[in-house]
């Protein structure tokens, strides 16, 4: 294995129940199918489940739901982009701006509305780690902190500064600092290339920029 994060350093020796490894493969089937048309999405989602897996090991994050949610994570990745923009207007739902102006958010948001159906056995977590991958929120567990991360640096991606900088926090740093590092990265991403920025990620930002601030300052002394 490369050298290049520290979570691939991780042992993956993880002893899954016998019905989560029938699930997992039965997922993992279903994700090679779905995504066949589109074979670097595949290798990414699969790259993507290791990642989150070893984040999760090394965070003490439960394993089996950051593997399941890093390989359902871009379900939807092989929909056409008008199509998508559809089925999210007939989910209800409303980002505060025109949707085709956030296609590309879209998948994650779509398929943990409509992936419960499909895979019922899953909790509710999966689907919102699913969920908000795209686009962070301002309450993240730390099931949705792996997938974000895992997203991002999973080792098929190349190597920028910015990602090789989350890269090497892993392992050293809280999972928390792992995530704002990675978050704060990808909105520098959007705006160096001129991409449209969603104002819900702004204020994603002011949120968790004051929780941190607030954290900082530890405990309010009585008087």
């Amino acid at each position: 294995m490369s050298d290049r994060t520290n979570v691939e350093k991780t042992v993956r020796a993880v002893a899954y129940a016998p019905e989560q490894q029938d699930l997992l493969a039965r997922i993992e089937s279903a994700v090679r199918v779905q995504l066949a048309p589109k074979p670097k999405r595949l290798a990414h989602s699969l790259s993507v489940a290791d990642c989150c897996e070893g984040l999760a090991l090394t965070y003490g994050v439960d394993p089996f739901c950051a593997r399941v949610a890093g390989l359902l994570h871009d379900w939807d990745k092989v929909v056409p982009a008008g199509e998508l923009v559809s089925r999210a207007r007939d989910l209800g739902i409303d980002m505060g701006v025109d949707l085709e102006l956030v296609e590309p958010l879209l998948h994650g948001i779509v398929a943990a509305r409509e992936l419960p159906d499909v895979f019922p056995e899953l909790p509710r977590e999966v689907w919102r780690a699913v969920e908000v991958h795209t686009t962070a929120a301002a309450a993240m567990s730390p099931l949705d902190q792996a997938l974000f991360v895992a997203d991002g640096i999973e080792p098929l991606r190349p190597a920028t500064p910015g990602i090789q900088t989350v890269r090497e926090l892993v392992g050293k740093a809280p999972l928390e600092e792992v995530f704002w590092t990675s978050f704060v990265g990808g909105i520098t991403y959007v705006l160096e290339g001129g991409r449209y920025l969603y104002p819900g990620t702004i204020d994603t930002y002011n949120s968790l920029a004051a929780a941190r601030r607030n954290a900082s300052r530890g405990p309010a002394k009585s008087a």
